[in-house]
């Protein structure tokens, strides 16, 4: 699932909102039509959807309408249409908010970030350019997913949910794979190896995944 679906005709300003909500690491996708968007919502889903009024073919209340009758996915309506009854009319359809252009992009990336807090936050968790979603156990940086197996995220997000502390080996293993494994803790040091690989700037020189000799591993 994508974080946030842009429906948006006006290519530079779709380019410019992608570019804030990337930086700000989500997730993002583009459709320039009413159709399009459609056919990636039904086909891959969304957690908040930006939609314009004044779409070539299906316009975007129409797509309000049809997202509205098969998920409660958020949805704020963005458009220059900014009369009272086109905003009675998205509110009225099933949109969440609905922001007349031009919008201030701060106010539209804060309204996204409550939006997120609010329903969002108890299946994720964040550090840096660092997100996982603990749900779907799928990890991004600067919004890009990371490819990791299932052991190397649960290891990833016990680090990250314990910020700053030392963690012994024993305990991380045990966690991980469990006091009965027939696995080694050699184990943990490879994960630790890989996760390195995928998440510092320098893995030589691991910044964030820190080794505290003949104890364990400290996030940071």
């Amino acid at each position: 699932m994508i974080d946030i679906l842009i429906t948006e005709d006006n290519k530079e300003l779709s380019t410019l909102m992608s570019d804030f909500l990337r930086a700000e690491g989500y997730t993002v996708t583009v459709a320039d039509s009413g159709e399009k968007a459609l056919n990636i919502f039904e086909k891959y889903g969304a957690r908040l959807v930006l939609l314009d009024v004044m779409l070539p073919g299906m316009d975007g209340f129409s797509v309000c309408d049809r997202i509205r009758k098969q998920s409660d996915t958020p949805i704020f309506i963005l458009s220059a249409k900014g009369g009272k009854n086109d905003k009675i009319n998205g509110l009225t359809i099933g949109a969440d908010d609905y922001l007349e252009k031009p919008f201030d992009i701060d106010i539209l990336l804060a309204k996204i970030a409550g939006i997120f807090k609010r329903r969002y936050s108890l299946d994720e968790v964040t550090s840096g350019d660092l997100r996982l979603n603990k749900a779907e156990k799928i990890a991004y940086r600067n919004g890009q997913k990371i490819d990791m197996t299932n052991k190397e995220f649960e290891l990833l997000q016990l680090l990250v949910e314990n910020p700053n502390k030392t963690l012994t080996k024993e305990f991380l293993f045990n966690k991980i794979w469990g006091s009965d494994s027939f696995s080694e803790q050699q184990t943990l040091t490879v994960h630790i190896k890989w996760l390195r690989e995928k998440i510092e700037e320098n893995p030589k020189k691991p910044a964030r995944i820190q080794t505290v000799w003949g104890v364990g591993y400290k996030f940071v």
